[in-house]
C-alpha cells in the first residue's frame, strides 16, 4: 500500500512539474528585478544550499559575494538578507512600518496559539495592545526591580553550588549551571514555580523546554513548499509538533489553574507574571479581552525567549574571558576593588562597573544570542537600496554580520571591551551597527529583564571565583542557529575549574 501511494505521488509530481516551471517562468517575467543572489534549483530554490548549523556565517559569506542586500529563494517564498548597518537602518527605521510583519511559519504559529504572543504575532491592532499591556504591566523597569530579591536568592544558590565544586576541585559544567539558574529565575518570575535540583517535575519541565526550543528552530517543508507538506508528515515532525504543543498547553493550564486557586493567598509582593496577567484578564484594562490562550502565548515568549538568550550571553562572556586573561584580570580588579568585602554583589553594585558593562556589550556584539533576528516580512511593496521589494517578502537581518562589519567596527573580529568605554553606541535600538535586541517596532521588549539577570549573574561569577579552562574544552564553538535561526548556544558544554577567591 505504501509503495502504491509513493508511486502515485511521484507520478503526480512528474505531471505537475512542467506546469510549475511555466508558472515561475511567467511570474519572473512580470516581476521587477530583485537584488542579486545565489542561483537555486527549481521549486526548492536555495533551501538545499543552506547549512542550518551555521546559517548566519554562511549568509555573511554570501553577502561578500552578492552585496549587503541579496536575495534567497526559499521554496515558493522570496527572501532578502540584510547585512550592513546602513540597510538595517532602512529596514528597521526608515521603512519600519512597511517591514514589521511576521512570516507565518507553522512551528511558530502553533506554539504561539496562532500568533497571540509578542514575538510572532503579525503587526495588527491586537499586537499593539498586547505589547502595550506587557510593556506597562509585565516588563517595565518597576516590575523588573520587584524581582531583584528573587534573582539575588537564585544567584546565591548558584554560588554555593560552584563553591562546592571548587572546594572539591571538581570540574564545573558552566553551561549546565547557568541554564539551570536562568530557567529557575524565569520560572519563578513568570510562573511562581521553582524546580528543585532533582525530581520528576524538574525533569519534565526541562524536557518540555528543550523540546519546545527544538521545534522552534526546526525546518518544515510546508512553510516554503506548501504542496509538499506530506514530507513533514512522513518525517514525523508534524506529529512531534502537535505532541509538543499539547504537552506545553497542559503545562500552562496547570500553572493557570494553580494561580487561580491560590490567588487569595498572595500579597502584591509575592505576585508573579501569571498573577499580573490574570488580573488584567479580570479587570479588562485594555481593549482586548484576554483569554487563557493569550496568557499562555505570552508565557511561552517569556520562557523560551529568556532562558536560552541569557545563558548564551553569559557563557559567551566567560568563554571570551578565559581566552583573554588580561581582560579577565582587568574586569575582576574592577569588580573586586569597588566592592569592598561584601559576600555578594547586588544590582545596585553593578552600576558602579563600567568595564564589566563594556565586557557584556562586547560579548553581545561578537556573540549575539540571536545571530539572525527573528524574520520580518514586508507588509506592502517597498523600495530598499533602489530595489522594489514585493509584499510578503521575508527579511532576514543578519545581526551577527552587522556586528562584525569592518566599516562600522575597528578590529571587528577581536574581543575589545574598551571600545564601549566612553562610547555613545548603545544596545537600545538606536545604533544600527549594534542590534543584539533588534530595533524598531519589533525590538525585544524584554531587554530590561534580560540584562538585569545577566548582569547580576556575570558580576558574581567574576567576583566570587577565579577561573581556569579545562584542557580539551572547545572555546571556538560556533554554536547552532537552526533554520532560520533563533538563539546561538554552544554545541558543546563549557567546562571550567573554579577557585574560590582568597
Amino acid at each position: 500500500m505504501h509503495v502504491t501511494m509513493f508511486s502515485s505521488l511521484l507520478l503526480l509530481l512528474c505531471l505537475t512539474f512542467p506546469v510549475f516551471l511555466l508558472f515561475f517562468f511567467f511570474k519572473t517575467l512580470k516581476n521587477p528585478p530583485l537584488p542579486p543572489g545565489p542561483k537555486g534549483l527549481p521549486i526548492v530554490g536555495n533551501i538545499l544550499q543552506l547549512d542550518s548549523s551555521s546559517l548566519h556565517m554562511q549568509l555573511r559569506e554570501l553577502s561578500k559575494k552578492y552585496g549587503p542586500l541579496f536575495t534567497l529563494k526559499l521554496g515558493l517564498k522570496q527572501a532578502i538578507v540584510v547585512s550592513s548597518p546602513k540597510l538595517a537602518t532602512v529596514v528597521m527605521k526608515d521603512h519600519d512600518r512597511e517591514c514589521c510583519g511576521r512570516p507565518r511559519l507553522l512551528r511558530q504559529q502553533k506554539l504561539s496559539y496562532n500568533g497571540l504572543d509578542l514575538a510572532f504575532c503579525p503587526y495588527t491592532e491586537y499586537w499593539r495592545e498586547i505589547r502595550k499591556l506587557c510593556v506597562v504591566h509585565v516588563l517595565s523597569s518597576k516590575r523588573v526591580s520587584c524581582f531583584s530579591s528573587l534573582r539575588h536568592f537564585e544567584v546565591k544558590q548558584m554560588i554555593k553550588k560552584i563553591s562546592m565544586h571548587a572546594s572539591n576541585s571538581e570540574v564545573t559544567n558552566l553551561s549546565e549551571v547557568i541554564v539551570s539558574l536562568t530557567s529557575t529565575i524565569i520560572c519563578r518570575i513568570a510562573l511562581g514555580r521553582r524546580y528543585e535540583e532533582e525530581g520528576t517535575e524538574r525533569n519534565k519541565f526541562y524536557r518540555l523546554l528543550s523540546e519546545c526550543e527544538t521545534m522552534m528552530s526546526s525546518f518544515f517543508v510546508s512553510d516554503y513548499i506548501p504542496f509538499m507538506g506530506w514530507v513533514d508528515t512522513l518525517r514525523g515532525i508534524h506529529a512531534r509538533l502537535e505532541r509538543t504543543f499539547k504537552e506545553m498547553d497542559n503545562f500552562y493550564q496547570e500553572v493557570i489553574d494553580e494561580h487561580i486557586a491560590d490567588s487569595h493567598k498572595k500579597t502584591s509582593e509575592e505576585e508573579d507574571i501569571v498573577d499580573v496577567l490574570l488580573q488584567q484578564k479580570q479587570h479588562h484594562s485594555f481593549s482586548i479581552d484576554l483569554t487563557n490562550d493569550n496568557i499562555k502565548a505570552v508565557i511561552m515568549n517569556m520562557i523560551i525567549g529568556s532562558t536560552s538568550t541569557t545563558t548564551a550571553t553569559a557563557v559567551g562572556a566567560m568563554t571570551e574571558l578565559v581566552k583573554n586573561s588580561r581582560i579577565m584580570k582587568k574586569v575582576q580588579e574592577e569588580v573586586r576593588s569597588l566592592s569592598g568585602e561584601k559576600a555578594f554583589l547586588d544590582e545596585d553594585d553593578v552600576q558602579k562597573f563600567p568595564y564589566l558593562k563594556a565586557v557584556i556589550k562586547e560579548t553581545l556584539r561578537l556573540h549575539p544570542p540571536g545571530p539572525l533576528l527573528i524574520p520580518r516580512e514586508t507588509r506592502k511593496k517597498v523600495i530598499i537600496d533602489d530595489y522594489e521589494i514585493p509584499a510578503k517578502t521575508i527579511i532576514y537581518v543578519n545581526g551577527w554580520a552587522i556586528h562584525r562589519d569592518p566599516e562600522a567596527w575597528e578590529d571587528a573580529e577581536e574581543f575589545i571591551p574598551v571600545r564601549f568605554l566612553n562610547s555613545t553606541v548603545d544596545l537600545r535600538g538606536q545604533d544600527f551597527c549594534f542590534i543584539p535586541f533588534g530595533a524598531g517596532r519589533r525590538m525585544c521588549p524584554g531587554l530590561h529583564m534580560g540584562l538585569a539577570s545577566l548582569e547580576v549573574v556575570f558580576s558574581n561569577l567574576l567576583y566570587s571565583f577565579d577561573w581556569e579552562l579545562v584542557e580539551g574544552t572547545e572555546t571556538n564553538d560556533t554554536g547552532s542557529t537552526g533554520f532560520p535561526g533563533l538563539t546561538h548556544d554552544k554545541k558543546n558544554p563549557f567546562r571550567v575549574l573554579a577557585k574560590c577567591r582568597n
